[in-house]
């Protein structure tokens, strides 16, 4: 049985029965990931998704809040636009170092950096969708006595709803991607288990391909979200 040395402390173990020539030479062994598949569908991605959803949902939530104080004052909205677009460029490494000194390795400061990401993306899409809702379907609802806030929810939003989709969509495996690198703020996730050992294929392919799964079940349940909630869009097809 061979010992694999991991990330902070431990081992995995190869009880494959291979000859140690593939682990020993950090090849791509599919003996050895069937014995420790374990240790990425386990902690490693709960931790994950819990990042992820996490930061996703406080982003929208504050992007959501930016968008609509900005459609009633329009002259925030290139301002709000600019901060988030420059909290993007920042590298995701330096946000982690930059908050360090104030909120301490852990959750909270992979999940503000996460979060900081999402809102330009998230911003973008909620006023784009709004904006490109018709004028004509915005004076039908006043014409039918509905104030600007009955109009905003059950006209704009409603028509608005696949553009913040596409934004969610797009920030959710965005996130995904990024928050492999929460491992370097402490806060574990499948990027523990990828730089436990960069030079060994098995380990670095099989976290690479959950995460990639990871992407595609949560973008395919926010695709059925969108089908849900669209039954107009629905019916037009037909």
């Amino acid at each position: 049985m061979l010992l694999l040395p991991i990330a902070q402390g431990g081992f995995f173990r190869d009880r494959s029965g291979e000859s140690g020539s593939c682990v020993q030479n950090n090849g791509f062994c599919p003996g050895w990931i069937k014995d420790n598949i374990g240790r990425y569908v386990g902690q490693p991605l709960v931790e994950h998704l819990e990042l992820v959803l996490v930061s996703v949902v406080a982003g929208f939530l504050i992007a959501f809040a930016l968008a609509l104080l900005a459609r009633r004052r329009r002259w925030l909205a290139a301002p709000i636009s600019q901060v988030t677009g420059v909290l993007y460029t920042i590298p995701s490494l330096a946000a982690f170092f930059l908050l360090l000194p104030f909120t301490g390795r852990g959750f909270l400061t992979a999940v503000i950096a996460l979060t900081a990401y999402t809102l330009v993306i998230l911003f973008r899409n909620i006023m784009t969708g709004l904006g490109n809702v018709p004028p004509d379907a915005v004076d039908a609802g006043r014409g039918m006595g509905l104030s600007d806030r009955q109009v905003l929810w059950r006209v704009e939003l409603p028509l608005a709803v696949p553009e913040i989709m596409a934004g969610l969509r797009i920030a959710t495996t965005t996130t995904v991607g990024l928050a492999t690198l929460a491992f370097f703020a402490g806060a574990g996730g499948l990027g523990e288990t990828i730089y436990a050992d960069l030079r060994f294929k098995s380990n670095v392919v099989t976290a690479g391909v959950v995460a990639v799964l990871i992407a595609v079940v949560l973008d395919a349940l926010l695709l059925l979200v969108q089908w849900a909630v669209t039954p107009w869009r629905r019916a037009a097809a037909r």
